[in-house]
């Protein structure tokens, strides 16, 4: 697992671990948008299909990420070369965590209740507005997960 650490291909400082992770969570959102399309012209069983990858493949790629953080020294040791100050690094960092928390755990109920409410037949159907409208949030939780995971790379790793 050493390649995890060698020098990363995106030009920063940053190491090989943290610019796949940071390239997979940035694509997220157009994954996420592809699979409500799928969802939108009907390909249900696709979508369904589509959306526990990307939830699961997500699950998999943070313990990744996790991985790598912790054997290769922790935020300390990769915010020493920033040129922005540890407290705000630290407290952007704790709310990029809090966002992603929040996001996994009600992308996680929207699946438990889509899959539920598929099978007991009313969704599509009755349940589609209040899947949407969970749906929604769950999505514009991802989308705020990358936006700052996104900046979380960049202040430490470009600034």
């Amino acid at each position: 697992m050493e390649y995890m650490f060698q020098t990363g291909f995106l030009g920063t400082r940053a190491p090989f671990f943290m610019d796949f992770v940071t390239i997979i969570v940035t694509l997220l959102p157009l994954l996420i948008v592809g699979a409500i399309f799928l969802a939108k012209k009907g390909a249900i069983k696709f979508h369904i299909a589509s959306q526990l990858f990307l939830f699961i493949f997500s699950l998999l790629i943070v313990g990744y990420f996790e991985y790598g953080v912790r054997v290769g020294g922790g935020f300390e040791d990769f915010a020493k070369e920033s040129s922005l100050s540890k407290k705000f690094l630290f407290e952007f960092l704790l709310l990029h965590i809090a966002i992603s928390i929040i996001t996994v755990f009600l992308w996680a109920k929207t699946i438990i209740e889509a899959m539920k409410r598929y099978r007991a037949g009313s969704l599509p159907g009755k349940a589609s507005d209040s899947h949407r409208k969970i749906a929604r949030m769950a999505t514009v939780g991802i989308f705020l997960t990358s936006l700052s995971g996104l900046m979380v790379y960049l202040f430490l790793f470009l600034f």
